[in-house]
């Protein structure tokens, strides 16, 4: 089975949690649009000006994905 990764997009300010919100909308367009194998998504609020979005890929698709989109960083999903 192939490991899955966790992209992440950090978020900052008085309106991160809306932005988080709402980038995660564009990943799952992206999702669709591509055809990609997984569908986790979600956003979570850190704190007051802290969110971030994030999107679960395979190893295979990892690298595509980190070139089209830009996230901030990453880890291993153990979901």
């Amino acid at each position: 089975m192939s490991r899955k990764i966790k992209l992440i997009w950090d978020f900052r300010g008085p309106a991160s949690a809306k932005t988080a919100e709402h980038h995660e909308i564009h990943l799952k367009e992206y999702i669709a649009i591509e055809k990609l194998a997984l569908n986790i998504t979600g956003f979570e609020i850190q704190s007051e000006m802290q969110a971030i979005a994030f999107m679960v890929v395979t190893d295979e698709n990892m690298i595509q994905v980190r070139d089209a989109l830009k996230p901030h960083r990453g880890e291993v999903y153990e979901g």
